[in-house]
């Protein structure tokens, strides 16, 4: 953060974007969503019903019982003091969680511990599959794919979830869990002028170059790159060329329901049954 204001110094606006972001993120935290998130039932803590974002199976799935089996398998995962912290924590419900675009078809849900009656933890699951690299490149080096999805997390965060980790369900499925709310926070782009738009796509290129530089080949990077504007500018016809798709998109999209090809229905929201 420190960086950031002293390279921003001279623009105002981003100082006080950058000011304010401080206490939005410690607000990010389990113990600030725990009375949102949650509700007494029979005297026990419950995952709040939001359908059909949040929401409890119905029929033939105890989630419960299949996050119990799942926990020792997760705890060996992490880091020994790690599992020693995870240990003050006692599970208390699990909820299916309806995520974003990049999750689409994933199966996830989100677990809500207590160490205390106002100490809460919510950890959240998410379904890792293979990656789409390996058809083209080859076969995976880890066995796991949650594995797989935390080592990378790890190789390119410059501070990772201290509970981030992986397992394997008792259906043969492949997760990895971190922390619901860890302190992050969202720029809200649609607030931005064209001058906060460039210093936000400044710093999203430091963080990205950092994440491929611990990751990668720092010297053949920077030679692939080299120093003419090449890649910048494939960068640039990139983006705008994606951005047209999606217009494209959403306007087939709009004609398809407009036609009937693609039938909608608007009312109470329903939710889905699945096996996890």
């Amino acid at each position: 953060m420190e960086n950031l204001l002293e390279f921003f110094k001279k623009d105002k606006q981003m100082i006080n974007r950058l000011k304010n972001v401080k206490p939005q993120a410690i607000s990010k935290t389990s113990e600030a969503i725990f009375p949102k998130l949650t509700e007494t039932v029979k005297g026990n803590a419950k995952i709040k019903e939001d359908p059909p974002l949040i929401y409890h199976p119905v029929h033939n799935l105890d989630l419960n019982k299949l996050v119990m089996a799942s926990l020792e398998d997760y705890r060996k995962s992490l880091q020994t003091d790690r599992r020693h912290l995870l240990e003050r924590f006692h599970f208390q419900d699990a909820a299916i969680k309806v995520v974003g675009v990049g999750s689409v078809g994933m199966r996830c849900f989100v677990a809500l511990f207590l160490a205390d009656d106002d100490d809460p933890l919510f950890l959240q699951a998410k379904e890792a599959r293979q990656s789409v690299l390996e058809p083209p490149i080859g076969k995976s080096l880890f066995e796991h794919q949650g594995h797989r999805v935390v080592h990378g997390q790890h190789l390119m965060q410059a501070s990772s979830d201290i509970f981030l980790g992986w397992y394997r369900n008792v259906n043969g499925r492949d997760f990895y869990v971190r922390q619901l709310r860890d302190m992050k926070v969202s720029a809200e782009v649609e607030t931005f002028n064209p001058r906060a738009l460039t210093a936000y796509a400044t710093m999203c290129g430091w963080a990205l170059a950092r994440a491929h530089a611990k990751a990668g080949e720092v010297e053949m990077i920077a030679g692939y790159l080299g120093t003419k504007e090449n890649f910048d500018d494939a960068l640039v016809q990139y983006a705008i060329a994606y951005a047209d798709q999606v217009e494209r998109d959403f306007e087939a999209f709009k004609a398809a329901i407009n036609s009937g090809r693609l039938k909608t229905k608007l009312g109470s929201p329903k939710t889905l049954e699945f096996d996890l």
